[in-house]
């Protein structure tokens, strides 16, 4: 017989599925491709599109099995692969658009809905390879469907490499130009680091870094609409050490939930069990939504004063409460704010209450960074280098990932929706500042990094 505690846990646990949104936001399957580098790029593809399918051609069923047997949804099945950089380097005959074609074709054959890792760490420099495959950015997300991509172009170690980010600048612009029928979304499945963490499970950052096994399975759990459920519950009065106990406690339970899932799941594949990484990301579904936690926090919207502080508690709580329940947190772990996949964010935006400037400000103390933000497809590609430096100089200074994911939407301005569909939602065309930063983004170099990078 169960006694009373356990059956009441049981029932919050069903409740958490049935009611807020409770789910395994992606398993994805790390895995290094460092073996299948040769001088041939036709070999190097081969060897690509076979490993994919031996390691990964369980991954789906086995996902759905676990999804059946435990009555959790998991909602995406991804792979995260060495970055692809270096697997084209060598080749004498480098054609990136190739291999870009080989993981989205093995990616459909295994049936995963992403596939991250093609993309470069160039914080202090790019090498040949580095060179070739950001140029080859634009074409390789068109010409694809399911390939995601990443260039961590800072560091608290190294500084921020601005040559990168003037050309990423360019590449956003250029890869939304050529899926201008789709709204730009070949820009929304390109993302720009500083301090990009090698475990993370959530695209479009993810990639098997090179201290990671030949293999692993990284869980990705999220539960924003469970968070804002017992928030929602408090008595207004309740002060601040009891909401964030109060968030701690529902944490510890999401992540108890999703390292059980994926440690069978793991098991089942063959492979060792990575990292949990323990995000709030929201969806587009009415409720399951980060900025719905502030509110019920006492906010109107989103963006009002105080949303920093609010998000910042809720950050620090969601981590605190994930380290209590395994030893093995890694990935991003804390609150996403993308706005095209955030209902709460939408609506806060509409209303005036959210600007570009205030999420800059908020991602201060989130887990990432400007996440999946429309704005006016006739921005420069200068102005949107100004916001990826921004952004990268705030996770320089304070030692944390920081991150931009843009969309300059073709043919559209302020006002504008953008609809990307599935989880990327959609979004209204946010308004940008247009004062000139030409010169400052042109100079080029490297901002150099912070006095406390010197801690050895």
């Amino acid at each position: 017989m169960f006694n009373k505690a356990k059956v009441d846990s049981i029932l919050q646990t069903i409740n958490m599925i049935r009611m807020h949104h409770l789910d395994i936001r992606t398993v994805t399957l790390s895995l290094s491709l460092r073996d299948c580098i040769s001088t041939d790029i036709n070999e190097v593809a081969d060897k690509i599109h076979e490993k994919i399918l031996k390691y990964a051609k369980n991954l789906a069923a086995y996902a759905k099995e676990v999804e059946d047997e435990f009555s959790i949804p998991i909602v995406n099945k991804r792979i995260a692969v060495t970055p692809v950089s270096l697997l084209g380097e060598s080749a004498k005959n480098p054609d990136y658009i190739l291999l870009a074609k080989t993981l989205d074709e093995a990616a459909k054959e295994v049936n995963v809905d992403f596939i991250g890792g093609f993309g470069a760490l160039v914080e202090k420099g790019c090498t040949k390879g580095d060179e070739y495959l950001i140029e080859a950015i634009p074409q390789a997300l068109a010409q694809t469907q399911r390939v995601c991509s990443s260039v961590n172009v800072g560091s608290s170690k190294a500084g921020i490499n601005m040559k990168a980010v003037l050309k990423m600048g360019k590449i956003i612009k250029e890869a939304a130009n050529l899926t201008a029928k789709d709204d730009g979304i070949g820009a929304a499945k390109l993302v720009v680091f500083c301090n990009v963490p090698s475990d993370n499970p959530f695209m479009a950052g993810a990639f098997c870094g090179y201290g990671e096994p030949e293999c692993a399975l990284n869980i990705g759990v999220s539960g924003p609409g469970v968070v804002r459920a017992a928030v929602a519950q408090l008595p207004k009065e309740a002060d601040f050490g009891v909401v964030a106990n109060k968030i701690k406690s529902i944490a510890y339970k999401i992540t108890s939930t999703g390292e059980l899932v994926g440690r069978d799941l793991a098991k089942r594949l063959g492979i060792p069990f990575g990292v949990i990484d323990l995000s709030l990301a929201p969806t587009p579904a009415i409720g399951d939504s980060v900025a719905n936690i502030l509110e019920a926090m006492g906010l109107e919207h989103t963006g009002a004063h105080g949303t920093t502080a609010a998000l910042a508690l809720l950050n620090d709580a969601v981590k605190k409460g994930g380290t209590m329940a395994t030893s093995y947190v890694g990935g991003l772990s804390g609150a996403f704010i993308p706005v095209s996949e955030d209902a709460g964010m939408i609506d806060a935006v509409e209303n005036n209450a959210l600007s570009l400037s205030k999420l800059e400000a908020m991602t201060s103390v989130c887990s990432v960074g400007i996440d999946m933000v429309a704005i006016p497809g006739d921005t420069s590609s200068e102005i949107i280098s100004g916001i990826i430096a921004d952004e990268m100089a705030i996770g320089m200074i304070n030692k944390k990932t920081t991150a931009v994911r843009i969309i300059p939407v073709p043919n559209k301005k302020e006002g504008d929706y953008a609809v990307f569909g599935g989880l990327l939602g959609e979004a209204p065309i946010m308004c940008v500042n247009k004062f000139d930063n030409t010169v400052f983004v042109n100079r080029s170099g490297r901002i150099p990094a912070p006095i406390h990078s010197l801690n050895n």
